[in-house]
């Protein structure tokens, strides 16, 4: 079996689990204002492929404790720059910086690796999402991070906030006010 073949069978394994997760979650976190966007939460709607270009800041001065972090450090880890899961714990410290920066110079240009994952930054990854199940125009949406080592599963319910899992089996809302994950 392919990479790409088994890399997608286990993605639509995680479909299951994504909608169970998903459905079962009740509660939110009180709100707060992300840099660009206004909202406290990664969020989209329509097209995924654009759906993180007005994301807020996640650095060493900016929602440096935040689930929107542990997104963050799962798309450095994908890519092969964070080399250990155990290293996404949602806290935007020197080693993630470094990460960025790495990252950004790889899929952006030199230019940009400043090691902040901004809304360019957040834009570019936006182009590596691909579509999993479910509609971009209601309801529920899943889709897989495509990374150069692994991709991992991010859902997008109806109200656009997007979650994640955390490798302990919990799914989470991808806040930039709290952390709850956890690998």
């Amino acid at each position: 079996m392919s990479s790409h073949a088994r890399r997608i069978n286990l993605a639509a394994s995680a479909v299951a689990m994504v909608t169970a997760a998903v459905l079962a979650l009740s509660t939110t976190p009180a709100s707060a204002s992300g840099t660009y966007s206004g909202l406290a939460y990664i969020a989209g709607a329509g097209t995924y492929t654009d759906d993180w270009g007005d994301e807020g800041i996640t650095d060493t001065t900016h929602n440096i404790n935040s689930n929107a972090t542990c997104v963050w450090q799962q798309i450095l880890w994908a890519d092969g720059y964070l080399p250990s899961i155990a290293q996404i714990d949602g806290v935007f410290g020197t080693a993630t910086a470094t990460a960025t920066a790495n990252w950004q110079r790889h899929f952006m240009g030199a230019a940009s690796a400043d090691g902040s994952a901004g809304k360019n930054t957040w834009g570019n990854a936006d182009n590596r999402l691909y579509y999993i199940s479910g509609s971009e125009t209601s309801g529920l949406l899943v889709v897989a991070y495509n990374g150069r080592s692994h991709d991992f599963t991010l859902g997008r319910g109806e109200d656009g906030k997007y979650r994640f899992g955390d490798g302990t089996g919990n799914w989470w809302y991808a806040g930039y006010n709290y952390r709850t994950c956890s690998f």
